[in-house]
């Protein structure tokens, strides 16, 4: 059977790749699978121990954090983290005035009292426990559909609410193979997060759009920010009496870094993949909802953006909006194209058929031809609601209709006993709603919002699924009023813009709702049932999908292990760990892509127009050589730094020059965005950002031979940090090594 997955690849070039039956370097392991595949890192050269790595309490585990959509990771004892510059796109916008734009000039604090706060719902999570849960999630549960969903969502909020008898924990009961076992996550939550240190957009996001999921590239993608905590050492909310979190460890970082062939792994939040889905999933998406997603968002980039170009303070509210959705756009895209180029539909469909063969041999599983039937019929009921559903859903997209929407949800749930409100409406999750209600104001304008709201309910009225209670609001039978003319009298005459009455609203009763005038809480109220009508059925399919997901696992997970082929779970947005080497790859017939990039090509793509605009003083830098100072030898915690001092800090010999980004087979996907690299000993040598083009398709199927992730080389963060920006104050807090 191990010959069973001995499929052809074929680039859009006519360069044809074999996958490999070993599955070479895939795999986003949770972290007590480490020791069960120590042969494989010590094959690739990774020396640190399995069972190190497999302990959350020990280094380098219990320095990397969460951001809740991004990884990051302690660089000193005194709070210092280290992400992406995207990934903290958020909190440089939130600190950017017309005065001070950081986003365009970038920012540094020289001392600690000059590091603002990242924005009310920036955060920091640091996993400290991971338990298996299984039994007490899945035993003795209804086989009624609805009822079951209930009693798994109950069950998930019981341990919740017990895990988090302290308020500076936030937990959450995670499914992994598709609900065939259930993890209890411990995190502590730091809330005091501030900014420290970004360059400027056009060295963190050099090449923009263009280079995104592309390769060579040459970006400067990091941002340092710092975790704050009370004067008792405990989280609290930001304030100036704050003193410095005290992380458990620190990452050291090897000033030397990495070479071609050298082992490496990457810890971090990866947030979805999709691999153990089936063929009739992966065509639904390449057929309509990728299409779908990719041209709604093309749609809204080109609005945001011709606004912006005429509106600085737009430009300014929209810009971690448009990145968002220009980075999903090409990655839908580049999914199309993969799909294109690669025929992983073919690919799945073989292996399932290879399933399906041994279904009818195995003697424990043969039964399960049924089950894997009857999961066909939900999921083909699942895409049907979807399409139905999906113009509705976006007819609501409206900022302030979304905040009407959950206030009157919120007025409903409060009745309610805690334990029996939704997951997002009880008291634990007060604070976070408290913050998104703030935080609308800083990426929201009426004008834009009106013109995007307008798009999505243009769309919604040019379809058949219609809702009574939307067509009535808006009132399209009454000809002499346009949609603009309509939507344009919602926004004059509703208070929601008004932070503080916005705010007022999460102590309104039901009935104060449903006798308002605002015209966004009155669409919120005529809405209500429908919504609640169309949550019931999503329920109701949900628990159907949670018996027949997690049958299908059972089989599909002993299918594998038949075949030697490594088994973890798909991606979901907790602490998992991947492996690899730094490698170069052949993208299409004749050309190879080297696996590092140097600084002359900054200046060999520079043309002074975005995103191809590097600042002056990184082409002054490069032009003179500067390679490297005292400052950082005189912090390298090594005998030898006195080399340093003779020749170049950031210049290895067989560069010449300093490495600004590399390539590695690491396993990654969408929330590894800042996820640190290590080295074989354990140590930082950079950070995760992106993915190669030809590997966008690696969310549905991992293909060893063209999969590459793209990191930022710490040596470039390092020469920006002393040669460009001047950092010293940061640079004597990290803990620099050597080889």
């Amino acid at each position: 059977m191990r010959n069973a997955l001995i499929s052809a690849l074929v680039l859009s070039s006519g360069v044809a790749f074999i996958s490999l039956e070993t599955h070479a370097d895939e795999g986003q392991w949770q972290p007590y699978q480490m020791p069960s595949i120590a042969d494989k890192l010590s094959e690739r050269g990774i020396d640190i121990p399995a069972k190190q790595l497999a302990d959350l309490t020990q280094y380098p585990m219990n320095a990397v954090v969460g951001l809740g959509y991004c990884t990051a990771s302690f660089v000193s004892p005194q709070g210092l983290v280290v992400t992406n510059h995207h990934c903290a796109y958020s909190a440089i916008q939130y600190n950017s005035k017309t005065e001070h734009n950081y986003i365009a000039d970038g920012f540094l604090a020289t001392s600690k009292i000059d590091e603002p706060s990242a924005g009310p719902n920036e955060r920091l999570y640091i996993t400290e426990a991971v338990t298996d849960v299984s039994d007490r999630v899945t035993q003795g549960l209804s086989q009624e559909p609805l009822a079951r969903y209930q009693e798994i969502q109950s069950n998930r909020k019981s341990l919740i609410k017990s895990c988090e008898s302290d308020d500076n924990y936030r937990c959450s009961v995670r499914s992994f193979h598709s609900g065939l076992e259930y993890y209890l996550i411990k995190q502590l939550i730091i809330r005091d997060v501030r900014l420290v240190y970004a360059p400027p957009k056009s060295v963190g996001a050099f090449g923009g759009d263009i280079d995104n999921y592309e390769y060579p590239r040459h970006a400067g993608d990091f941002t340092f920010l710092r975790a704050y905590v009370g004067k008792d050492g405990q989280p609290a909310a930001y304030s100036k009496d704050n003193v410095p979190f005290e992380p458990k460890s620190y990452l050291k970082i090897n000033a030397d870094g990495v070479k071609a062939g050298d082992g490496v792994f990457v810890a971090g939040y990866p947030g979805s993949t999709s691999r153990y889905r089936l063929t009739s999933e992966l065509k639904f998406a390449s057929d309509w909802l990728y299409p779908t997603l990719a041209s709604r968002y093309q749609l809204r980039i080109d609005t945001i953006e011709t606004m912006g170009n005429s509106n600085h303070e737009i430009e300014l509210k929209y810009a971690g909006t448009l990145a968002s959705m220009a980075n999903r756009m090409k990655k839908y895209n580049g999914l199309l194209d993969g799909f294109k180029a690669t025929d992983i539909a073919g690919i799945k469909q073989s292996r399932e058929d290879g399933f399906k063969q041994w279904l009818a041999t195995d003697k424990t599983y043969q039964t399960y031809q049924a089950k894997f039937d009857q999961l066909e019929l939900l999921l083909t009921k699942k895409r049907v609601d979807n399409q139905t559903r999906y113009y509705f859903e976006n007819a609501q997209s409206s900022a302030l209709l979304a905040a009407a929407n959950k206030l009157y949800r919120l007025s409903k749930e409060k009745v309610k006993p805690d334990a029996e409100r939704e997951e997002g409406y009880q008291e634990r999750d007060m604070k976070m709603f408290k913050a998104r209600l703030k935080r609308i104001d800083s990426s929201f304008d009426a004008s834009v919002d009106k013109a995007l709201w307008q798009q999505d309910l243009q769309a919604y009225i040019a379809q058949e699924h219609r809702v009574a209670a939307l067509d009535n609001m808006l009132n399209y039978v009454d000809e002499s009023v346009t949609l603009s003319d309509k939507l344009a009298g919602l926004y004059s005459l509703t208070s929601l813009t008004d932070k503080d009455k916005r705010l007022a609203w999460m102590d309104a009763k039901a009935g104060d709702f449903e006798t308002s005038a605002d015209p966004f809480i009155r669409l919120a109220v005529a809405l209500f049932d429908t919504n609640m009508a169309q949550e019931k059925d999503k329920k109701t399919l949900a628990g159907q999908l949670s018996q027949a997901r997690p049958d299908y696992m059972k089989a599909i997970i002993a299918y594998y292990k038949a075949n030697d082929w490594p088994v973890y779970p798909d991606a979901n947005g907790t602490l998992r760990i991947t492996y690899g080497m730094v490698d170069g790859y052949q993208s299409k017939d004749a050309l190879y892509k080297q696996p590092f990039t140097r600084l002359e090509g900054i200046t060999a793509k520079h043309t002074g127009l975005a995103p191809f605009n590097a600042p002056q003083k990184v082409l002054d830098a490069i032009k003179e050589q500067r390679f490297g100072s005292h400052k950082v030898a005189s912090v390298i915690k090594d005998p030898s730094t006195w080399l340093c001092r003779l020749f170049s800090c950031y210049k290895p010999e067989e560069f010449n020059s300093v490495p600004v980004n590399f390539l590695s087979s690491v396993d990654t996907t969408g929330g590894n965005s800042g996820s640190p690299v290590f080295n074989g000993k354990g140590d930082l040598v950079g950070l995760n950002f992106d993915s190669t083009y030809e590997a966008i398709t690696k969310d549905w199927f991992f293909n060893p031979t063209i999969t590459r992730a793209v990191h930022v080389d710490f040596r470039y963060i390092l020469w920006m940090m002393d040669e460009v920006d001047h950092a010293d104050n940061l640079i004597a807090e990290l803990d620099l090594v050597r080889n």
